[in-house]
């Protein structure tokens, strides 16, 4: 838990602020060193392991719902961490699950023809976050999950959009090929270590997607009162940072990883949570 909290900092939004009691940071922090758990394991492990890791993680996960007075819960200190959250906020399964099999995707899916499918990864990759988020703060409904997913799916794609070049080392590239097609752009002109002006285009429309579907989300934070309300502006304050951070830059996220400043941010909590969106 504690390198979780310690890689929070570098994050587009806030994961815990230091604002919310205790007893929220503690599951938000739980959650996200689940996250990033499954993560690295499915960016950092050896290749070869990395499914056999991600199906010991699964069976982790399957002892926290499991797990009775003949079978003993999870073995992995971020599981115990992470069962601790499950007992107290509710937390369904199928999110967890469905993180762990985004990063079996990723170990055998490096493009995305279209940007639906694109949509369908983020489906695993992101939405599950702020579903289980929601869970954490006692507020999860229908309705406030499909607002949820919007958000989430646009914090993923700024994401994407930021690392354009770091993803392309680990031979990934998240643009769909058919927007790469249509701007004209080439996997040879992604690894250039500038950002030519029809790259940059792309970015920009792409950026403008994103930016649409946070603001399909952001009406969520006025549903919300107290921590709840706050922790969600603050995606929100963060997904619209990184986006101006990259139209800062002049879409040019290849020659430098753009990042939102901390003024920028602080200006668009406020905005998100007295706006209430």
């Amino acid at each position: 838990m504690l390198a979780a909290a310690a890689k929070v900092s570098g994050e587009n939004f806030p994961v815990a602020l230091r604002v919310l009691p205790a007893r929220y940071r503690r599951h938000l922090l739980a959650l996200y060193g689940f996250a990033r758990l499954t993560d690295d394991i499915g960016d950092e492990a050896c290749p070869g392991a990395r499914l056999r890791l991600l199906d010991e993680l699964e069976a982790d996960v399957a002892r926290i719902y499991r797990a009775d007075g003949t079978r003993g819960g999870p073995r992995l200190p971020a599981l115990r961490a992470l069962a601790v959250t499950v007992a107290e906020c509710g937390v369904p399964e199928e999110p967890l699950l469905d993180l762990i099999q985004a990063n079996r995707q990723d170990q055998v899916v490096t493009r995305y023809q279209s940007f639906g499918d694109l949509l369908g990864y983020c489906r695993l990759s992101a939405n599950p976050v702020g579903r289980i988020v929601l869970h954490i703060f006692g507020v999860a409904s229908p309705q406030r999950a499909r607002l949820s997913d919007s958000i989430c799916t646009a914090l993923q794609l700024a994401e994407h959009w930021q690392d354009v070049a770091e993803d392309l080392r680990k031979g990934r590239i998240y643009l769909p090929l058919e927007d790469l097609e249509q701007f004209g752009c080439t996997e040879a002109d992604l690894a250039a270590p500038v950002t030519g002006p029809r790259v940059r285009a792309l970015i920009g429309y792409e950026a403008r997607r994103a930016a649409a579907l946070l603001d399909e989300g952001a009406p969520l934070v006025g549903t919300l009162r107290g921590a709840a309300r706050l922790a969600v502006a603050g995606y929100v304050a963060g997904g619209r940072a990184a986006l101006d951070a990259i139209e800062a830059c002049g879409n040019d996220v290849l020659r430098v990883t753009p990042r939102p400043d901390k003024r920028t941010l602080a200006g668009h909590l406020v905005r998100s949570y007295v706006g209430g969106r």
